[in-house]
């Protein structure tokens, strides 16, 4: 079994979640076992292993998980990027495009200096408005985004080509068809 088959087999496909029509992949699975984990984390850090990367940028909420994984591999601070109205410090925050309206995304103003490498992680890239909106708001405060890398793509949706079309090289693990 490859690689991607490998990984592949430990990720949950839930039909018709949230709502018909659905394919939700869901990476609880993949989390939950141990070498899956690893190996991902591991797969996710390889092409920046011996760069300098000042911070990875988590998206609530499994960006987290993945996220801190990263930066621990890395040896780079962690910096998450929550919902509005979560964080207790002074924020920058960003409204970005859903695919049914907006939402809002923030994170303290201080988490990167101008200037800092940052990678950003999330579970899954889809139709890209949450993670462009994320590279967006890592941009407005200076930091030069290095990559953005997600376990999951679906690439029919475009989320991976819009953020390599911001000139963000983006690293994903396996792709999926459909939604």
């Amino acid at each position: 079994m490859t690689f991607d088959q490998d990984l592949k087999a430990t990720i949950r496909t839930i039909p018709d979640y949230p709502k018909p029509g659905i394919m939700f992949r869901d990476i609880t699975t993949l989390l939950a076992d141990a070498r899956a984990f690893r190996r991902a984390v591991d797969e996710l850090v390889h092409p920046w292993a011996g760069n300098k990367i000042d911070k990875v940028a988590g998206i609530e909420a499994r960006g987290f998980i993945l996220g801190g994984a990263v930066a621990h591999q890395l040896s780079a601070g962690f910096v998450p990027i929550r919902k509005k109205g979560k964080l207790p410090h002074t924020t920058v925050r960003i409204a970005y495009s859903l695919e049914y309206g907006l939402d809002e995304m923030e994170m303290h103003v201080d988490a990167i200096h101008p200037g800092e490498r940052v990678i950003l992680v999330d579970d899954l890239i889809a139709t890209g408005g949450t993670a462009e909106g994320a590279v967006k708001l890592l941009r407005q405060i200076g930091a030069n985004v290095v990559a953005a890398c997600f376990i999951v793509d679906l690439p029919e949706l475009g989320g991976a080509a819009k953020l390599r079309a911001m000139d963000v090289p983006v690293r994903t693990l396996m792709a999926f068809e459909g939604h």
